[in-house]
């Protein structure tokens, strides 16, 4: 017969009596359950994780005993039972609860140990249709929602980091836990099954070919509490999705302070961009400040691309991020340890480049492992007001069988390398953008105007400026090639790169007066090509 020396009543202490534990990670399983049998704590449990305690010693019930029925149909059922669901549901202040526990022979299970099976991992293990729906968890949702439900008297651990604080909790309450302890468990737990559902609606979205599904949720796990986010005024935290795309969110930390809301917004654009450009095609370097290019270029080795890079604009490289397509050597690390940086992400360092770093105590340096695929599926989302706004991520590329030259003077072939990188970048600036480049490095970017004629004018202004800084005889916009990410809707602003030197143009094409631009193209002695392809970043 159950016990009917129920908790106190709610929301007080309760004390634990009675723990239920199935896992699908055992990490840390057996000591915690020596620990709670050490308390003097009932253990029942199902499959696999009740033959883990008995192989360490441990006493313990299987569940199939209390619900007198053998686990079936592949594990499939075995905890979808009143015995057990009536355990974590009934109110122990209730009379009538209590009398149909007695009633019924269902005891009270004070604490539900429970992680689900991997679905998640299944899933970016590759693994076939099949598969994935044997590895979606029933039970174990089922189980968690009723014990979070009745959180006033039940405890609930999801997550093995909560080991620890259970058991801290109860020797501080000499075997009971607070209703506040059990809020937070529960909090977490509504929070993982959530995401979990989350996980698998995703999943089966895009196994069936349904590019919008009728509702569609998004979870993430909290990887940092930030200080505050774009101002201080502004709470904010970092979640994480669970991808392995290499970039901010899986990058190792190896020395520096703290990331913050602003240095992860602008390291991601960074690592995007750099991306761009594959590590067997040559070094490449993109530094970032609010969240758009400040300079980016290729060159022979990598202190002279990022060189290059600097020398774009040297003023807004200052408290910039740095993202490399290759790891990091010691000649580059010694040029950028020349000037303040937020942050340098790259695939790897050397220790010699390591080295040199540390003496700078608050630059943060991530490592990544690899590139980000630039061509990879995925999802954009952004929240407006009362609702989000969800597309793919902008991963279109444009070969050069797609480019289409419709000016009189076709690109010279030099002229058609510097055009593609142009685009590249462009892809990745604020619209309205347009990026000159000159011999593989970007000499003037404008980014973020209402009026694309003013982006022209400003990447005009910088490749100026660059000159004045770096002590060139003429503007680097003088024979440079310019890329606008969107086509232009007049030839004013095709005259003002024109006018600022450049010699030949890559735009969408597509505007009711091409013909016109096309027009202006020629007359200036420009050439032109049209991608077919919009790059508005907003």
């Amino acid at each position: 017969m159950p016990d009917q020396t129920t908790a106190a009543t709610a929301p007080g202490l309760s004390p634990l009596r009675r723990a239920l534990i199935s896992v699908s990670d055992k990490t840390g399983l057996v000591e915690l359950a020596r620990a709670l049998t050490d308390r003097g704590v009932e253990l029942l449990s199902t499959g696999g994780s009740a033959a883990t305690l008995r192989d360490a010693g441990l006493a313990v019930r299987d569940v199939a005993d209390v619900t007198d029925f053998p686990e079936m149909m592949d594990g499939r059922v075995k905890t979808l039972h009143p015995a057990v669901h009536g355990g974590l549901l009934a109110l122990r202040d209730n009379a009538a609860h209590v009398q149909a526990m007695t009633d019924h022979g269902i005891a009270p299970i004070d604490l539900l140990v429970v992680n689900l099976y991997p679905f998640e991992e299944t899933v970016a293990k590759g693994a076939d249709y099949g598969t994935c729906i044997e590895n979606i968890d029933i039970g174990g949702p089922a189980m968690i929602r009723a014990a979070s439900k009745n959180h006033a008297f039940v405890n609930v651990v999801t997550d093995v980091q909560d080991y620890d604080a259970l058991l801290a909790e109860l020797e501080a309450h000499d075997g009971q836990t607070t209703y506040a302890f059990r809020q937070r468990l529960a909090l977490t737990a509504y929070s993982r099954t959530a995401a979990y559902d989350s996980a698998v609606s995703a999943w089966m979205a895009g196994a069936i070919g349904e590019p919008t599904p009728r509702r569609r949720s998004f979870a993430g796990a909290l990887a940092q509490t930030l200080r505050y986010g774009e101002n201080p005024h502004q709470a904010a935290a970092f979640y994480t999705d669970g991808s392995a795309r290499p970039g901010v969110a899986t990058a190792r930390q190896v020395q520096g302070k703290e990331l913050s809301y602003n240095n992860i917004n602008d390291t991601d654009a960074a690592f995007e961009l750099v991306s761009e450009f594959r590590a067997e095609d040559g070094p490449a370097c993109a530094i970032i400040k609010h969240a758009n290019p400040s300079g980016v270029a290729r060159g022979e080795t990598l202190k002279q691309a990022y060189g290059r890079a600097f020398d774009c604009d040297r003023t807004s490289a200052f408290g910039g991020i740095i993202a490399l397509n290759q790891p990091l050597d010691a000649a580059t690390a010694e040029e950028i340890a020349g000037i303040f940086t937020e942050v340098i992400i790259a695939p790897g360092a050397d220790e010699a480049a390591r080295e040199i770093l540390a003496k700078k105590k608050n630059l943060r340096l991530l490592l990544t492992d690899g590139l980000a695929d630039p061509a990879a599926a995925g999802l954009a989302i952004r929240q407006v007001s009362g609702g989000m706004l969800v597309q793919d991520r902008d991963n279109g590329r444009v070969l050069p069988a797609d480019l289409k030259v419709v000016t009189k003077r076709a690109p010279t072939e030099a002229e058609l390398a510097d055009m593609r990188f142009a685009w590249t970048v462009a892809k990745h600036v604020k619209s309205n953008a347009i990026v000159y480049v000159r011999d593989g490095a970007t000499v003037g970017v404008g980014a973020g105007q209402m009026s694309r004629v003013d982006s022209s004018t400003i990447a005009a202004l910088k490749a100026r400026r660059m000159a004045e800084e770096c002590g060139l005889p003429e503007t680097p916009a003088k024979g440079s090639v310019v890329a606008s990410d969107a086509f232009f809707p007049f030839a004013d602003g095709l005259l003002a790169a024109a006018e600022a030197g450049a010699t030949a143009v890559i735009q969408p094409g597509g505007s009711m007066r091409d013909d016109e631009v096309i027009a202006a193209a020629d007359e200036a002695g420009l050439a032109m090509v049209l991608t077919g392809m919009r790059h508005f970043r907003h």
